[in-house]
């Protein structure tokens, strides 16, 4: 009976021990690291740098744009003016900044206009995302009823008359409206001088002071001003608000239909998707704003929102045209 008592105890504690063993909890896995959330944008203000002084056309369209922008995003914008070499300064600026998506710049083809024709190191198809184009304006050349020359036919036959000596006024010597210029020039089979000033303000006060025959700019420049007149636009038709002015292929000078300055926005290559996803996302909201539209189609500009892929492709292709331009 002992025996059997022993032999019944070893068994006994036998099974405990396997069924401790068994009931041992399994090393716990390894816990993966938590992943980081990626940081809201914006946290801090965004710096909006345009190219142009206080007060010119872009400056304000910049200012209107972040007003409009304030219905849709709590983000915080700041104009930043950069001026200087038609836009060369601020491209180095934007160029210098980290691509963290907080510095935004004014863009239009002047600046391409103006790097093509200028001894600079920029690339504006690597350095730079061009995220949005808004609006397309075209070129026009203006001019001032009080000159004897006015209209195309007279500006034609004054230029003539002066053997290559007629001023034609603008800003920036290369940027577009000085290329445009030149182009009018080959393709009407005339000669004129360019005389550059340091903004378009200042370029048709001096047309006002009949310091000059031709102002190349854009239509909206002038209302407001009975003394000035567009004498022809660089388009494919009359536009609705300016039906009374003809196109140069009415005129009989082809070439230069599409000559147009479109508008838009620029980061620094390299700006993280989200934060160029967040930038289209407001853009949309933008070019779709009745008050925006309104402020803008009345001046024959056509309001649009063509985004990096698309935008990108246009800045390469006026960026070569420009190029070639300039050799010539």
């Amino acid at each position: 009976m002992k025996k059997l008592y022993i032999v019944l105890l070893i068994l006994l504690l036998s099974a405990t021990m396997v069924f401790a063993g068994g009931a041992k909890e399994a090393p716990a896995a390894k816990a993966e690291p938590a992943k980081a959330a990626a940081p809201a944008f914006p946290e801090k203000p965004i710096k909006l740098v345009v190219y142009l002084a206080p007060g010119g056309a872009g400056d304000i369209l910049a200012r209107k744009f972040t007003d409009v922008a304030s219905k849709y995003s709590k983000a915080t914008f700041v104009v930043e003016n950069k001026p200087g070499a038609g836009g060369i300064v601020a491209l180095e600026h934007i160029r210098a900044q980290a691509a963290d998506g907080y510095n935004l710049m004014y863009v239009t083809k002047s600046i391409v206009s103006k790097v093509a024709t200028t001894e600079t190191d920029i690339d504006l198809n690597k350095e730079y995302e061009w995220i949005a184009m808004l609006q397309v304006d075209p070129e026009c050349v203006i001019t001032n009823v009080k000159n004897k020359a006015h209209t195309w036919e007279q500006i034609f036959e004054d230029s003539k008359a002066k053997n290559g000596n007629q001023l034609w006024l603008g800003p920036a010597a290369g940027g577009l409206d000085h290329v445009t210029a030149q182009k009018i020039w080959a393709s009407a089979g005339m000669q004129a001088k360019w005389v550059p000033f340091d903004s378009g303000a200042k370029a048709i006060a001096a047309l006002l002071g009949q310091q000059g025959v031709v102002y190349v700019g854009n239509p909206a420049e002038v209302k407001g001003n009975p003394d000035l007149k567009v004498a022809a636009i660089c388009y494919s038709e009359r536009l609705p608000e300016f039906k009374d002015v003809p196109t140069f292929k009415e005129l009989g000078v082809n070439g230069v239909e599409n000559e147009v300055m479109w508008r838009g926005f620029a980061v620094k290559a390299g700006t993280p998707a989200p934060v160029i996803a967040w930038y289209e996302d407001l853009f949309a909201k933008v070019s779709n704003d009745a008050d925006w539209k309104k402020t803008y189609e009345s001046d024959g500009i056509a309001v649009v929102n063509w985004k990096k892929d698309k935008f990108n492709k246009l800045v390469a292709d006026d960026l070569a045209e420009a190029k070639a331009a300039a050799k010539k």
